[in-house]
């Protein structure tokens, strides 16, 4: 009975010390689904970065300027939003390099 007991005490601990070790992977996946995500965004709102573009000649060109004032702070704030996930795109990267380098060295 002692036997069994350490024995699957011992499996245990074995099995948490491979858990860990498969924590990086998974934690480079994610930043990796995360870019993809990320560009994903950005491709949508230059899309609609240029359609908002689109309908601010159309309301220029109709001498709507209410409604180009309008379309130029939603211009303004989508470029915002795709400044920010720019830099959400670098800091992934950059946590990704690191989250390489950390691998190769925890493995020499």
């Amino acid at each position: 009975m002692k036997r069994v007991l350490i024995g699957t005490f011992l499996m245990g601990v074995l099995g948490i010390g491979s858990a860990m070790a498969q924590d990086g992977w998974r934690d480079r996946y994610r930043d990796r689904q995360d870019i993809r995500n990320d560009y994903r965004d950005i491709a949508r709102d230059r899309r609609a970065i240029e359609y908002d573009r689109w309908e601010l000649r159309r309301d220029l060109r109709n001498g709507d300027y209410r409604a180009a004032a309008r379309e130029r702070a939603e211009i303004r704030a989508r470029e915002r939003d795709l400044y920010r996930d720019y830099r959400d795109v670098h800091r992934d990267r950059r946590d990704l390099y690191r989250d390489r380098r950390d691998f190769y060295w925890d493995r020499r």
